[in-house]
C-alpha cells in the first residue's frame, strides 16, 4: 500500500508539473501571437498610407512643375519605407526589421514634410479639393498607424514581461521565445516629424 501511495504521488506531482509547463508554454504562445496580430493592423494602416502618397504626388504635380525633385523625394521615400515594412512583416518584433521599419517611416515623413512646406507656396494647390481631401485621408491614417503601433507595443510588452519572468523565464530559453522590439521612433526623427508640418491645406 505504501508502494502505491508512493507511486500516486509521483504520478500526481509529474501531472501538475506537466500542467503548469504546458500552461506557461501556451500562454508565451498566445502572448508572441497576439504581438504579431498587432503589427498586421500597423500593416494595414501603412499599405493604405502607401496607396494614398502617388496620388497625394500626381495631384500635387499638375500645381508643382518646378518642384519635380521634392515630389520624386516623397516616390524615393515611399519605396524604402515599403521595404522596411516588407522586413518588419516577415520579422514582427525583430530587432532589426523594427529599426529598418521606423527609420523608413521616418524618412517618409520627413519628405511628406518637405512637400507640404513647399506647398505653402502654391495657394491653387492649397485649394484643390483632390489634395485637401488626400490630405484628410493621409492625417486619419496617422492617426490609426499611431494607435495600432501602440496597441502593437503593448502586446510586445506584454509577451517581453511573461517570458522574463517566472514562470514563464523557465520556458521561454529552452523554447526559443525571443525578446521581441518595440516600434519606436528614434530620436532624431520623432523631432523631424514634430517639426514638420501636418499634412494640411
Amino acid at each position: 500500500m505504501g508502494m502505491a501511495l508512493f507511486l500516486l504521488v509521483i504520478v500526481v506531482l509529474f501531472g501538475g508539473v506537466l500542467g503548469w509547463g504546458l500552461g506557461t508554454y501556451n500562454g508565451l504562445v498566445q502572448a508572441r501571437n497576439r504581438y504579431r496580430n498587432a503589427f498586421a493592423q500597423i500593416d494595414v494602416q501603412l499599405q493604405r498610407r502607401f496607396d494614398l502618397i502617388p496620388n497625394l504626388v500626381e495631384a500635387a504635380r499638375a500645381y508643382m512643375a518646378h518642384e519635380s525633385q521634392t515630389l520624386e523625394a516623397v516616390i524615393a521615400a515611399r519605396s524604402a519605407a515599403m521595404g522596411g515594412l516588407a522586413a518588419a512583416k516577415a520579422r514582427p518584433g525583430d530587432a532589426r526589421a523594427m529599426e529598418q521599419l521606423a527609420q523608413g517611416q521616418g524618412q517618409l515623413d520627413g519628405a511628406l514634410g518637405r512637400l507640404m512646406m513647399v506647398s505653402e507656396a502654391y495657394p491653387e494647390l492649397k485649394a484643390n479639393t483632390t489634395m485637401l481631401q488626400l490630405g484628410e485621408e493621409l492625417t486619419s491614417t496617422e492617426n490609426r498607424v499611431g494607435f495600432a503601433r501602440q496597441a502593437f507595443n503593448d502586446a510586445v510588452t506584454d509577451y517581453n514581461n511573461r517570458r522574463e519572468m517566472f514562470p514563464g523565464s523557465l520556458v521561454a530559453g529552452p523554447f526559443n521565445f525571443e525578446l521581441a522590439s518595440l516600434l519606436e521612433i528614434a530620436a532624431q526623427q520623432r523631432e523631424q516629424v514634430r517639426a514638420a508640418p501636418r499634412i494640411t491645406f
